[in-house]
């Protein structure tokens, strides 16, 4: 293992707060309220200017303030709090995998991804896999689970998003500095940076590790800042999503084989290895080469390979499976499949894909070819992969493909708004983050009175519409800002109208513009003198997506005429700051992807556990955890050959069920001016999402479907080697 870190920042703080400097190295503090408030109460604006980044504030801020902070009392009663409740975290043994598989406790799970979506002040992240990547790793942290995190520390991670006064995004990148960040570079025990070196034939390089440490557990990224043999082949390594198929295809050798070697190096050996996505499938190709290089036959390493590693696709169409040409493997692979004793031909067997005009390397081929347990994130998309891979076992029906599914969850305490933890640890129970998977916990929603009830759900939609306005008035001081863009910006919103969010990546599929289908009809809607609806998006399309670019390019100029009244908002440069306000803050989550090309989809469930119902094509996540009570369906989950078909079925349904049910039921008030059956889906939505579609059950099923068989077969298989 790696020895203890040093601080990057040797500035001293004052001895009473020094453990902020700990802390501020442990995104343990990204998902406690009380832990971010001893940075922001400092200093509030540098707070902000930070991006909410405690290592970035400690850097510069005036002494002064720090001298202020141990003065004070309420503020050093708040910092002990915190620290007993860190202490307690991080020294508990008594965690829920250590009491339900005691026998297994020290097994290691590594956990590869391409992302991870940790806090908004680390961007290593583009979307959903990312954050759903960081949401597993803070989840497995609080379970206690023996888990070890391995991606990439990108220097320019995904791009900050601006809209010009046409409503055309502009992809800004900028430089990210480690030292700035709450990473640190790993050393060995004698002192020395760990680094690891790979010989890709014709192409060597080496970088250094770094470590982010996630409550219990750490993550180790591997510094795309290569010392490299040919500097102008991987100079767009360091840039997430960025580059060309041969950038790509670096970044996962560099992900999958020197991740295997990274562990290595820090003596790790973890007895289970989960590919996110098949981004990092190269790692099963080492896996078998260290097999082979201890004399086991490479029939018998393969089968070991399998027996430890498992692999989760998010990949619901053809279109999304991460391909590569032959040729293109072929410069960097010869001393991999030599070393294992095996022809060129015979390694790309292991991910060859026929794709009707010639053949591919495919990265997820790979990774259900050499795993033993495979995952889709929702039902149905269980049943779209099985479809979808069914090639790679030929000789089965379709059914039997083996692959299952474990529904995608997201992290409470990360998504949840203050206010609604509150209402849960006075009408819950404090504990009930122990025992959210639970469903009979959850009928305590009942009790919380209609007006208390509305009364939060009201303060957390103010706050959002704050955040509107401020983001508007930063933008306008910066001098980035014109009238076009404050009169998309949602200034003109106000908080007793129907509030209606959708955020998430434009991708043409996901059709964010289905609205506009009948303009007409939606003018009718929004404009109603009794019953307004106003709508806000966010969102970023990929920088070679056309298309979605099209899509905010059109809804900007939507949002800019004057029959729409100002009640389409469109919110620039989409974060996971962004999403806290707005899965927290609008009335109702929208959601109208084609079906079935939704995986699963996360931000509908972030909303529904805020007590906002989701309003949604039947697809993905929605598809199981509709009910009837905690939200509406656009349409019936009926599937089209014609996309023009679909759309204006699926326009029709949403028009339809917005006129006819959300709005008359959001605006049906009862004699003390509550909207009482409103209130009742949002009990549901909270009731059927907190047990079903957190973290906390996704990762104990993972848990007890994936890793623990993979533990004891593979120690089964070992032992008859033996």
């Amino acid at each position: 293992m790696d020895k203890e870190l040093p601080t990057l920042d040797t500035r001293s703080l004052p001895s009473r707060i020094e453990r902020l400097r700990e802390l501020a190295y442990n995104l343990w503090w990204s998902w406690h309220e009380e832990s971010q408030a001893l940075y922001s109460l400092l200093d509030p604006l540098l707070w902000e200017e930070t991006g909410h980044n405690p290592v970035a504030l400690l850097r510069r801020i005036e002494p002064g303030k720090l001298d202020a902070a141990v003065a004070d009392v309420a503020y050093l009663a708040n910092y002990d709090k915190v620290f007993r409740s860190f202490d307690f975290y991080m020294s508990e043994s008594d965690t829920w995998f250590a009491m339900t598989y005691p026998d297994i406790k020290t097994h290691t799970v590594a956990y590869f991804s391409t992302e991870f979506g940790l806090h908004e002040s680390l961007p290593l992240y583009a979307g959903g896999l990312g954050v759903l990547s960081g949401d597993h790793t803070k989840e497995a942290s609080d379970l206690g689970i023996p888990f070890i995190g391995v991606g990439l520390l990108y220097h320019m991670g995904y791009f900050t998003q601006k809209i010009n006064d046409e409503g055309w995004q502009e992809d800004v990148y900028s430089e990210l500095d480690p030292e700035d960040r709450p990473v640190k570079p790993v050393l060995l025990q004698d002192g020395r940076p760990a680094c690891v070196s790979l010989d890709l034939g014709s192409l060597q390089v080496t970088c250094t590790l770094w470590k982010v440490q996630v409550g219990r557990v750490p993550i180790y990224l591997l510094d795309t800042a290569l010392d490299s043999s040919l500097p102008d082949l991987t100079s767009d390594i360091p840039r997430l999503y960025g580059g060309s198929h041969l950038t790509r295809l670096l970044q996962e050798i560099l992900l999958g084989i020197g991740g295997v070697k990274a562990l290595r190096l820090l003596d790790i050996d973890p007895q289970v290895w989960h590919m996110n996505e098949g981004h990092s499938s190269f790692l099963t190709l080492e896996l078998i080469h260290e097999h082979v290089a201890k004399g086991v036959p490479v029939e018998q390493a393969t089968e070991l390979v399998k027996d430890s590693t498992v692999f989760t696709t998010h990949t619901p169409v053809p279109a999304g499976l991460d391909m590569f040409d032959l040729d293109l493997l072929a410069p960097y692979f010869q001393p991999l499949w030599e070393g294992i004793g095996i022809t060129s031909e015979q390694m790309i067997d292991f991910g060859r894909q026929d794709i009707g005009w010639g053949e591919k390397f495919s990265m997820p081929r790979l990774a259900l070819q050499l795993s033993g347990l495979r995952n889709g994130v929702s039902k149905l998309h269980g049943q779209v992969s099985r479809d979808l891979f069914q090639s790679v076992w030929p000789e089965r029906k379709i059914d039997e493909v083996p692959i299952f599914h474990i529904t995608n969850g997201v992290h409470a305490q990360t998504w949840l708004a203050p206010q609604i933890m509150s209402l849960f640890d006075q009408y819950v129970g404090r504990d009930w983050v122990y025992y959210m998977d639970d469903p009979a916990i959850w009928d305590a929603i009942d009790a919380i009175p209609d007006q208390v009830l509305w009364d939060t759900r009201q303060e957390i939609k103010i706050d959002l519409l704050r955040f509107l306005r401020h983001q508007a008035r930063i933008r306008w001081a910066s001098g980035e800002t014109t009238p076009l863009h404050i009169a998309w910006s949602g200034t003109l919103f106000t908080h007793n109208v129907l509030t209606i969010g959708f955020a998430r990546r434009f991708a043409t599929y996901k059709r964010a513009t289905l609205l506009f289908h009948d303009f007409q009809r939606l003018q009718r809607i929004v404009g109603s003198p009794e019953r307004p609806v106003q709508f806000v998006f966010a969102g970023k399309a990929h920088p070679q997506d056309h298309g979605g670019k099209t899509l905010i390019q059109e809804l900007c100029q939507r949002a800019l005429d004057p029959r729409l009244g100002g009640h389409i908002a469109f919110l620039e440069d989409y974060d996971m700051n962004v999403a806290r306000y707005l899965v927290r803050g609008v009335d109702v989550w929208l959601n109208n992807p084609r079906r079935p090309r939704e995986a699963s989809g996360t931000s509908g469930q972030k909303a529904a556990l805020n007590g906002i119902p989701n309003l949604s094509v039947l697809d993905g996540w929605w598809a199981e955890g509709y009910n009837g009570r905690n939200g509406w369906a656009i349409g019936d989950g009926h599937e089209f050959w014609a996309e023009h078909e679909e759309d204006r079925a699926d326009a029709e349904a949403f028009y339809h069920v917005l006129e006819t049910e959300v709005i008359p039921l959001y605006y049906q008030r009862n004699d003390a001016g509550l909207p009482q059956a409103w209130l009742m889906r949002v009990r549901e939505a909270i009731k059927s999402a907190m047990p079903y579609f957190s973290t906390r059950r996704m990762v104990k099923e993972y848990t007890e479907r994936m890793y623990v068989p993979s533990i004891r077969h593979r120690g089964q298989r070992e032992m008859a080697i033996t």
